[in-house]
């Protein structure tokens, strides 16, 4: 469900308690069908992760193929083990298009302005 009708993430709840201590994988009992051409983007809950509870893949992604039950994998940073009890919302799904790419291999690509330029060569 959504806490406000133009949210644009569903939250996710726990099917059944379980102890994080330091990652963990949570059930929520729950299978979707997402369609075709579009994908699941399961992303963590910012009051959890200002707390150091969060999806530790994030985001997760869920293939409009995959038909079955939704497991989150939390990640914990603090230094106490992190108690999710059953009905915890514990993560929040998105539901996002996406374009049907055809990939095709070549033997080099076309210039551009930035050219390979990466991991800071912009500046800081």
């Amino acid at each position: 469900d959504k806490a406000h009708p133009t949210d644009a993430g569903l939250d996710l709840y726990a099917s059944e308690p379980v102890k994080i201590d330091g990652w963990g994988t949570v059930p929520t009992g729950l299978s979707i069908r997402v369609p075709q051409d579009h994908m699941g983007l399961v992303c963590s809950r910012s009051g959890l992760a200002s707390g150091g509870l969060f999806v530790l893949n994030a985001p997760g992604i869920i293939d409009s193929g995959y038909h079955g039950e939704i497991k989150i994998i939390l990640g914990n940073l603090n230094h106490k083990p992190y108690r999710v009890k059953k009905g915890d919302r514990i993560a929040q799904l998105v539901i996002i298009p996406v374009p049907l790419i055809q990939y095709r291999e070549v033997d080099e690509l076309s210039e551009t302005e930035r050219g390979d330029g990466g991991h800071g060569s912009t500046g800081r």
